[in-house]
Formats: C-alpha cells, sequence, structure tokens
C-alpha cells in the first residue's frame, strides 16, 4: 500500500491516533536507550522502516505501509519504566513484546500484521521469527535504531529533534480531530 506524500506525513496518516493516545503519550516518561525515551526511540524506528519500505518499493516489493507505520510506533509498547527495579522487569528483554502486544490490543483494533509485528520484533532473542516482510523491516529497523540510541545519544537527540519539529504541527492538527483509524476508549 503506497501513497504519494513523504514519510513525514505518513505518520499522522495512519498513526495518528496511537500518537494523541494516552498510553503513548505516557511513553515521554519512559527512558529506553541513553537519553532517549520510548515515545522518541518509536517514533525514530517508525521513520526508518518507513525510510526501507520506501526503497523497497522503488525494487517493486510492496509493503503496508499503514501495518507499518502502526506496528513500529506500537512495538514497544509496554508503558512502564524497565529501568526501575522490579521483579516483573527482570526479564524485559525476553517479555516486553508480548505485554506490548498485550496493551497495543486493549488500546487499539490491530490487524494480524501489526500483532506479528509488535510479538517477533524482538527476534532473535525471542524465538519466534517475522512472518511478514513488515515485520522483518520493524525488527531490522529496531535494532538500527537502538544501536544508534545506546551509542550516540546525545548525537541522535540533536538530529530527532530537529525532524520532531517539523512535523509537530501536523500530528497536533491531526489529534484535534475525529478522523483516522480506531482507536478504544
Amino acid at each position: 500500500m503506497n501513497t504519494s506524500g513523504n514519510l513525514q506525513d505518513k505518520l499522522p496518516l495512519y498513526g495518528g491516533d496511537i500518537l494523541s493516545s494516552d498510553g503513548m503519550q505516557s511513553e515521554k516518561q519512559f527512558m529506553q536507550h541513553g537519553a532517549v525515551s520510548v515515545y522518541e526511540h518509536s517514533i525514530a524506528v517508525t521513520r526508518l522502516a518507513l525510510a526501507a519500505a520506501e526503497l523497497l518499493q522503488k525494487l517493486r516489493i510492496r509493503v503496508n505501509e499503514r501495518a507499518l507505520v502502526r506496528g513500529a510506533l506500537l512495538h514497544d509498547y509496554f508503558l512502564y519504566d524497565w529501568h526501575v527495579p522490579d521483579k516483573s522487569h527482570r526479564l524485559h528483554g525476553f517479555t516486553h513484546a508480548r505485554r506490548a502486544l498485550q496493551n497495543a490490543e486493549r488500546d487499539f483494533i490491530l490487524g494480524e500484521i501489526e500483532r506479528d509485528m509488535i510479538l517477533t520484533h524482538m527476534f532473535p532473542l525471542n524465538p519466534r521469527p517475522p512472518r511478514y516482510r513488515e515485520s522483518v523491516i520493524l525488527c531490522l529497523a529496531d535494532k538500527l535504531c537502538a544501536t544508534r540510541e545506546t551509542l550516540s545519544p546525545s548525537r541522535y537527540r540533536k538530529c530527532f529533534f530537529r525532524q520532531m519539529y517539523r512535523h509537530s504541527a501536523t500530528t497536533a492538527a491531526l489529534a484535534s480531530t475525529n478522523t483516522g483509524y480506531p482507536y478504544r476508549h
């Protein structure tokens, strides 16, 4: 599924309801890698996944952009700070994908591709391999972003916020409307 427009337009187009949700907004409080929040990480992964999809589509390889955006935004929707000492966080790397899927299914209507993307994004740490090309794209984009965030957090944040300001007005405008995809309240 390819639509005209640049990558920045696709985030609010396909994920506006997710970006404006209370759960996604709470991710701004939880750190992911280095000085990067879960929210920032999720948007960076989505952008990289969309860039990869754009390249694949130039090679005539179809990618479901709607599913890609929604699954990428929700892949770390576990909604807790895994750095806080807690017995339930001990095996975060092995368990957070399932928790993210449970939370995403509670708050949003998901398709099979989005479910697979969220559940398998930690492959091979989690043994179930991705079933869809969108899941593979997410798996790779997540690992690349996590590596970049961990190894050079200050450089990453500067670049991220520069890009963030460019689409914040579009996201805010979309969030104020009642359009978009179903959001469970």
